[in-house]
């Protein structure tokens, strides 16, 4: 786990928060938000790491891109390292124990960019409570289609890093996230795909000090899903990302 040497609680007078951070728009625009309209010290990210393939868990970023992101938003990593395959009894002890070693260090929120899906706020209201932690959800219940599109206008760029071929056709895979994707995008699938119609990549937005650039690789199928590896560029105009 990637940890400052400075304590986040004695960082300010606002209650230090890590932000559950998944390389995607949804969580990087809970960054922007949570700096720009609550009272609370973002201190890092919490990340979960698939160890077999250094990979964002679910998302399948590469650890290189995840660790630029970090930078990109002047914040360390948190991650929770996790086995492919993962049972669930194994996630939430791994999760437990760096949840744990965040309280240690006075760490007593953690921030996700959910918004909508009310089993899902349960299960993490329900998990940070016996961690002993709080839960922030600066998100929560704005609608999808003016949020995606505030998210676009605000200046995030983004990528589709994986796609549920069941819901949306795999062709999408590694489309940047734009106005052109949102008017193409079928009526059943939500504009933010918060049911796991598709998982994005950030590059660049306003929670970034700089972007990070990236092309689009091989595209490929595993586990049901199609992912496509997205892969770091020299500039930031590569890939069309801006």
């Amino acid at each position: 786990m990637t940890v400052t040497t400075e304590s986040p609680a004695s960082r300010g007078s606002s209650p230090p928060v890590v932000l559950s951070w998944s390389s995607g728009k949804d969580s990087a625009y809970a960054l922007h938000v949570l700096r720009r309209e609550f009272h609370v010290d973002v201190v890092g990210l919490l990340t979960t790491v698939t160890d077999a393939f250094s990979r964002v868990s679910m998302h399948g970023v590469r650890e290189e891109l995840l660790e630029r992101q970090a930078d990109a938003a002047g914040l360390p990593l948190y991650r929770v390292r996790l086995p492919y395959p993962c049972p669930n009894e194994v996630y939430e002890r791994e999760m437990g124990a760096v949840l744990a070693e965040l309280r240690g260090r006075g760490i007593g929120r953690v921030a996700f960019g959910d918004l909508f899906l009310e089993e899902v706020r349960a299960y993490r209201e329900s998990r940070m409570r016996e961690a002993g932690m709080e839960c922030l959800f600066p998100l929560w219940g704005r609608k999808t289609g003016p949020l995606a599109r505030e998210m676009i206008d605000a200046g995030v760029r983004a990528r589709l890093a994986c796609v549920d071929p069941r819901k949306l056709d795999r062709s999408f895979a590694g489309r940047p996230f734009d106005a052109s994707l949102l008017a193409a995008l079928p009526a059943d699938v939500d504009p933010c795909g918060e049911r796991g119609e598709f998982h994005t990549f950030v590059s660049d937005g306003p929670m970034f000090g700089h972007a990070v650039p990236v092309r689009v690789g091989e595209v490929m199928e595993r586990d049901g899903f199609v992912f496509a590896d997205l892969l770091p560029a020299a500039g930031p105009g590569a890939g069309g990302d801006g």
